[in-house]
């Protein structure tokens, strides 16, 4: 009999790395329900990504939408147990470190359905990032941890857990590979923009930590705004809406080397990243992508999970602070020599599913 399992996404990167997991599972004829909590819930964030990704439409759609961190989670447990008491399945897959994937573990683990998280052992070492106590909390509930990188399988070693735990490399790797090729012949966005490859800078800004934060987001775009380069900024809803909120809106908008322009898909977002000469961004999936694309990254925190872009020296850590903006901006280069593809070989979903199955 197929094995049944429940897989519970509800950000963008997580439909990001459930692609190939589940193009894999349709491939061996597994059994996989799909729930999408709608944690993102607009068009750019959402729809297009299951149309670009070719993935199926989810089989439960919750709609709990935005609130505060209880509210979300809370919601969603409540929810996602409603479809795992009528589903019944054997395990219940959760990726990355959202309220949905909390949700998802913690709605499982409750009712003894076996829990398998993809992304495990990643640490920043900040408790004050809700993503941080996310993926603590679902690593320390699981049965399969599917690790990334070495580094995860030693932070999960060193919290005492060793059992179920595997070196898979990265789903995101394996999506990367697929997607290229199809962003650069199908996307017309650099067309659209009217840009050239690298003679622009890429920026995204979404987490808490910088949108929340007036002093934080004000510093950042004033580095944007100052440094004099052309940076391409795709605007999540949320860091819009701190914009307006905190009056900083005009001062981006009369910029004349800012282009503000609504969050894109997927593979819009591969070519833009690929053809940026470097990349300024607090998200963590966007942190890999540039190192996979070689592109110099600069990141607006103070911590990363990923840790091995900046052994490897391709990315930096400058938080919000304007002026170590502005200095990475003109000064910081990737030597160029080292990179030890830490993140797998492209064919950690496959060894996933092989995994599971077995």
């Amino acid at each position: 009999m197929a094995m049944r399992v429940v897989t519970v996404v509800g950000a963008r990167p997580q439909f990001i790395k459930m692609a190939p997991v589940s193009r894999e599972f349709e491939r061996v004829g597994g059994d996989e329900i799909i729930i999408h909590t709608g944690q993102h819930y607009d068009y750019e964030m959402d729809e297009v990504f299951f149309e670009q990704l070719k993935i199926r439409e989810p089989d439960y759609y919750l709609g709990v939408g935005s609130g505060s961190h209880g509210y979300q989670t809370g919601e969603m447990l409540k929810r996602i147990e409603e479809v795992l008491m009528r589903e019944k399945p054997d395990l219940v897959l959760v990726y990355g470190d959202t309220n949905s994937t909390l949700a998802g573990a913690l709605a499982a683990v409750k009712l003894h359905i076996k829990v398998a998280h993809v992304e495990a052992g990643l640490r920043s070492f900040d408790k004050r990032m809700p993503e941080e106590v996310n993926r603590v909390l679902t690593d320390h509930v699981s049965d399969y941890l599917f690790a990334p990188t070495e580094t995860a399988v030693k932070n999960l070693y060193n919290e005492g857990i060793r059992k179920g735990v595997y070196l898979t490399g990265d789903v995101m790797y394996d999506a990367l590979l697929y997607n290229i090729k199809i962003a650069r012949k199908n996307s017309k966005i650099l067309k659209e923009l009217g840009l050239k490859p690298k003679e622009y800078l890429l920026a995204t800004v979404h987490r808490a930590e910088n949108t929340d934060n007036k002093e934080n987001l004000k510093s950042i775009i004033e580095a944007f705004v100052e440094s004099g380069e052309l940076i391409v900024f795709p605007v999540h809803p949320r860091t819009r809406k701190y914009l307006e909120a905190y009056g900083l809106m005009d001062k981006i908008k009369t910029a004349e080397n800012v282009m503000l322009i609504p969050p894109v898909g997927y593979l819009d977002m591969l070519v833009l990243e690929e053809n940026a000469r470097k990349i300024l961004t607090d998200s963590g999936g966007v942190q890999k992508e540039a190192y996979f694309l070689k592109v110099p990254c600069i990141t607006l925190r103070e911590r990363t999970e990923w840790v091995e872009t900046i052994e490897d020296g391709w990315n930096v850590l400058v938080g919000a602070n304007k002026e170590k903006i502005l200095k990475a901006i003109k000064e910081f280069e990737p030597n160029g020599e080292i990179y030890t593809y830490k993140f797998g070989d492209g064919d950690a979903s496959e060894k996933i599913v092989k995994i599971l199955v077995s």
